[in-house]
């Protein structure tokens, strides 16, 4: 360790810090170290309050529901809730001043990726998804059905070729239509005095709306791309009569691209494995190389050696006949962790690990000071600014918190006030019932609100885990507090004048396998007034900006102001039990959540991999990071606490899904089985302690164990190397 005015310092992140932030960062070394130290010894002691205060809150409600009957006390409940502070008193109505926000959070509504940072391959990836083939999205998923001679195969079928471009032309027929005919009997593009003209066999055409043409690439008279613009997004038509697909078409189109993951978040918290200095700096250089527009990737693909670097930006000719310059990449977020860890990579002049989140606070800021001093080939934020989205916030104390620390960021690192920019996650109890209060506590810079299903119910169901025995997992999604839960969300974005200024996001779909359903389904995620929503990859961002252009957010949520309503009620609805499963309903529940737990964990804590496709008990492979984990462990606990489950049906069912999920894994080399030795295998230790000391865990929160038990399995190996 590297003592640094009175900061102890890991000998990594120091060299990190030294070598690559600091040089080109506008700040001078003693200076940062001296100021981020100052920061540090301020705000730690309150960071440890209202963690305390987290605890006490929780014991006293933990103490209520053991006296008392909450079924019949429902109006005793919610007065004993705002008697200790839990409800806090509304602020009055005001909406947010939050200023120099990108367009593409300010004004396109679109998909959104979230990505673990630590890999850089996913972030690159993430990162160019701004922009993505249609044609390819529609042709390797499930979205083209494979009856009928359609099938994938190992080379190109036209027959499903046939297939992905008459979709795609009625994708364009709907968002972007000819006065007459279809772009499906197009067999000339062209531009003329400024405007689209279309060659059928019938004769010529325009646009019927004339206004979403953009702009073109090429001759005017042989275009090889066409731009057009529908609810704020773009769609670019390639042209090349040369390129295999395009040979094809009649009008030579070989692609229709489109404008997709306008954002993304590039994750520090839930999807990542960051236990110790080692990973985080790799968190951290691979968002420095994100800032500098430098990041890249070697890896190897069909034999061959691939260099994946950061898309360029893309240059047309507008309709008005002036150069138009479109972003090439993904607006960029960071998601820091919550205020809950601690990490080594940093020692107070106590010797105690410093709170991740203030060190992620500042030094995710500093390095993003790179894209804002013009030190990058690709820029991020056009309008100077730091997106920062903050989890696991309980109430808006914490909120608060997160504001003043910001404050002193932006102090720190010489930057106007309300540069950093917060998205705070609506996704624990107590900021769900005082979301008012929490958007209110950073009015002036936040941009972003979301609701998230997995760590929202995992708190849901330790805040109130001696109320009963929780409803099964499966009916989470239909119960009376999630819809108003979801609703809430966006009643409170509304009200608060987050439209043309931030984001009202939804959750993820977690299925990547199953893009015909995501078809189907997440277009709900719009009428219910999200401008934003997660997607698991590039290629489900290609998908759902379809819905984007069926579904004009603008006017839902204007449609939506007028059904704005006080929810508390519901909110407040504990998904209790009301009634007897069989022990094979039983059963089954337990193995569903054992099974995902134990795939999930193993990874975790033994490959070292926060997020990634895991396959579940029926074998579907479903994107999963901690949240997943958080409610599984929650649930387990909440009914092993009411004796609908036994310790010893427990662990005979997780004996039995680690076979199960040994077996799923039995093609990896580097996979250990759990099944060989229970009791040595780190993993299956780790789940076992999620479990059985699930009451025990600050808020349910999966961390603690996780971390512990990761740092654990990395000593193992090293003393096996040695």
């Amino acid at each position: 360790m590297i003592n640094k005015a009175g900061l102890q310092v890991d000998s990594v992140l120091y060299e990190f810090m030294e070598k690559e932030v600091l040089p080109g960062a506008n700040v001078e070394s003693e200076f940062f170290w001296k100021g981020f130290s100052d920061l540090v010894h301020a705000f730690t002691p309150e960071n440890r309050r209202l963690l305390h205060k987290r605890e006490t809150l929780q014991q006293k409600i933990d103490d209520w529901h053991k006296h008392h009957d909450w079924q019949g006390e429902r109006a005793a409940y919610e007065a004993f809730l705002e008697e200790i502070g839990y409800l806090e008193e509304k602020v009055d109505d005001f909406e947010i001043q939050t200023q120099n926000v990108d367009p593409e959070i300010a004004r396109q509504a679109g998909p959104q990726l979230v990505v673990p940072v630590n890999n850089a391959r996913y972030a690159i990836n993430a990162a160019n998804a701004r922009w993505g083939s249609l044609y390819d999205a529609l042709y390797g998923t499930d979205v083209i059905s494979e009856d009928d001679g359609a099938e994938k195969g190992t080379s190109y079928n036209p027959k499903r070729g046939e297939q992905v471009i008459a979709y795609a032309k009625k994708f364009l027929d709907d968002a972007v239509p000819l006065e007459e005919g279809s772009h499906a009997d197009v067999t000339r593009y062209f531009v003329e005095n400024g405007k689209l003209i279309a060659e059928t066999p019938r004769g010529k055409t325009g646009l019927k709306d004339q206004e979403t043409f953009s702009g073109h690439q090429g001759s005017a008279n042989h275009p090889t791309s066409v731009l057009l613009q529908h609810n704020d997004l773009h769609i670019d038509i390639r042209i090349d009569s040369s390129h295999p697909i395009g040979q094809t078409d009649q009008a030579g189109v070989k692609d229709v691209c489109m404008e997709a993951a306008v954002t993304t978040i590039m994750d520090c918290e839930d999807s990542v494995t960051a236990v110790d200095a080692e990973d985080k700096v790799l968190v951290y250089r691979n968002w420095l190389g994100l800032m500098k527009g430098t990041l890249s990737e070697q890896f190897m693909k069909g034999g061959k050696a691939i260099n994946r670097t950061l898309s360029d930006d893309r240059f047309y000719t507008g309709r008005d006949g002036q150069d138009l310059r479109l972003k090439g990449r993904s607006l960029l977020l960071i998601r820091n962790v919550g205020h809950l860890m601690t990490n080594g990579m940093l020692l107070d002049r106590d010797g105690n690990e410093v709170p991740e989140g203030i060190a992620d606070a500042v030094i995710t800021s500093l390095i993003a000071t790179h894209d804002l001093n013009g030190n990058q080939s690709r820029s991020n934020s056009e309008e100077g600014s730091i997106y920062i989205v903050k989890p696991k916030m309980h109430g808006s104390e914490e909120v608060t918190f997160s504001n003043l620390l910001f404050n002193a960021v932006e102090d720190l690192l010489k930057l106007e006030r309300h540069t950093i920019k917060i998205g705070v996650m609506d996704e624990e109890r107590r900021t769900s019932l005082n979301l008012k209060n929490c958007i209110h506590a950073v009015k002036n810079r936040i941009v972003f609100i979301n609701t998230g299903f997995l760590d929202r119910t995992g708190d849901e169901m330790h805040t109130s885990m001696h109320a009963g025995a929780m409803i099964r997992k499966g009916e989470m999604k239909q119960s009376l507090w999630l819809n108003a839960y979801e609703k809430s969300n966006v009643d409170h974005g509304l009200s608060c004048g987050l439209p043309g200024k931030a984001q009202i996001g939804k959750g993820m779909w977690a299925m990547p396998d199953m893009m015909k359903d995501m078809m189907e389904q997440k277009t709900g995620h719009i009428q219910a007034g999200g401008n934003t929503a997660w997607v698991p990859s590039p290629t489900a961002a290609a998908l759902h900006a379809i819905h984007y252009h069926q579904h004009g957010v603008k006017s839902i949520q204007q449609e939506l102001r007028s059904h704005i309503t006080n929810r508390l009620s519901d909110l407040l609805t504990i998904p209790l039990a009301n009634q007897k499963w069989s022990q094979e309903e039983i059963e089954q529940e337990l193995e569903n959540n054992a099974q995902g737990l134990l795939g999930y964990v193993v990874r975790w804590v033994e490959h070292g991999v926060g997020c990634s496709k895991v396959p579940d008990i029926h074998d579907i492979g479903l994107m999963e990071d901690r949240a997943t984990l958080r409610i599984s462990s929650q649930h387990i606990t909440n009914w092993l606490q009411h004796g609908v489950v036994t310790e010893q049906q427990v662990m005979q069912v997780l004996e039995k899904m680690a076979k199960v999920v040994d077996q799923q894994n039995a093609e990896d080399p580097n996979y250990q089985p759990m099944s060989k030795n229970y009791e040595d295998s780190i993993a299956f230790q780790a789940a076992k302690e999620l479990i059985f000391e699930g009451t025990k865990q600050p808020s349910g929160y999966t961390e603690p164990i996780l971390h512990k038990r990761r740092l654990e399995y990395k000593e193992k190996m090293l003393t096996i190397k040695k």
